[in-house]
């Protein structure tokens, strides 16, 4: 019993004193493993005398359950200590300087399409669209253009299979085809989009963007499609008159066409749109074809209209000064941080802007 006592007083003492994890696990082990002290003392249970034996093992018992709760709690206080100690020394200081932060820029043609848009909605037109891959009907055939026709021709659309019946689309007009297929007159919609040509040079681009216009109605005529032209260029352009002029075109998908040429003149390396005796051509429009009406079941004895097509990239080149049109194309950061747009300097209406 005397040994007891001795044990349990000796590492009572030991575990009150500062200690660190391994210390308090090398006590343990010398306490309770295979031949710690505790241990071999119940390895003499059986040479104890029986009047003994009882008394001696419950004190026994006690004294390990007493040093195992402590050893135990002394654990648990180094493990906490540490913790502490960590999210003392972990802690984040905001005294720092926050890290540089880089936004972005919209990109021209992005900005064009949204303002486009956002004309043509405030004269009731809606936007439609849909997929860059075509089929032939929609692209050509439907479009009153027939199979031999040169816009057909392999050097000038991307197809994508040997029977021509898959094709990268030559224009967004498909989308008034799929449109009218779809629903019945009246059409009133645009369809911005990507759009696909071989061709390449400072003033072309493989891929490259076009919106289109369609208007179907009864009794629609020629002076609907000058005033909204007229509306549109002097909106989009910030101009309070312009100079315009109808000149005489020919596509397949409508008739009468032409050509529309806007007034201008250069000041001081600048283009004036609105001034001067100088002309230039942003788009071409018409009266749709009777054929195309046929091709998606409306009445051309009931229904005409018109449809224009404007190039979406000439327009912003125009508009924010660009002289190439391959600058659009290759992602130079640089270029876009001097061209593009604050997202959040531009006004949700897309009214008035300015770079």
């Amino acid at each position: 019993m005397l040994d007891l006592k001795k044990i349990r007083e000796e590492y009572i003492s030991k575990l009150n004193s500062k200690l660190n994890l391994l210390q308090v696990n090398q006590l343990k082990a010398d306490l309770l493993g295979k031949n710690g002290l505790i241990s071999n003392q119940f390895k003499k249970i059986g040479s104890i005398k029986g009047s003994e034996r009882k008394k001696y093992s419950s004190e026994l018992n006690n004294i390990k359950d007493e040093l195992l709760d402590l050893i135990n709690s002394k654990i648990n206080e180094i493990e906490i200590s540490d913790i502490n100690e960590k999210l003392q020394k972990e802690k984040v200081d905001i005294t720092l300087p926050e890290r540089p932060f880089l936004r972005g820029k919209i990109h021209p043609v992005s900005q064009t399409i949204d303002e486009i848009s956002s004309i043509f909605s405030e004269i009731g037109f809606s936007v439609e669209e849909g997929p860059d891959v075509e089929n032939e009907y929609n692209n050509f055939t439907a479009l009153n253009t027939p199979e031999h026709h040169p816009a057909r021709d392999m050097h000038d659309t991307f197809y994508l299979d040997e029977k021509k019946q898959k094709l990268l689309r030559t224009h967004t007009s498909p989308v008034q085809i799929r449109t009218m297929l779809r629903d019945k007159p009246p059409f009133k919609i645009i369809a911005p989009g990507r759009t696909y040509r071989s061709d390449s040079d400072q003033t072309h681009a493989p891929m490259f963007h076009q919106v289109e216009g369609l208007y179907i109605d009864k009794d629609i005529n020629m002076g609907h499609l000058k005033g909204c032209l007229n509306y549109f260029i002097k909106e989009f352009f910030e101009v309070n008159k312009i100079k315009m002029r109808f000149r005489p075109s020919h596509f397949p998908f409508t008739e009468p066409s032409a050509e529309v040429d806007i007034g201008y003149k250069i000041k001081d390396g600048k283009i004036i749109i609105g001034e001067g005796d100088k002309w230039l051509e942003i788009l071409g429009c018409g009266m749709v074809h009777p054929n195309v009406l046929k091709n998606v079941k409306v009445d051309p004895e009931k229904f005409q209209g018109y449809a224009f097509g404007i190039g979406i990239d000439r327009l912003a080149m125009l508009k924010y000064g660009i002289n190439d049109l391959r600058a659009f194309f290759e992602c130079d950061y640089r270029w876009l941080n001097h061209f593009g747009f604050d997202p959040l300097d531009v006004p949700t209406n897309y009214r008035g802007l300015s770079r």
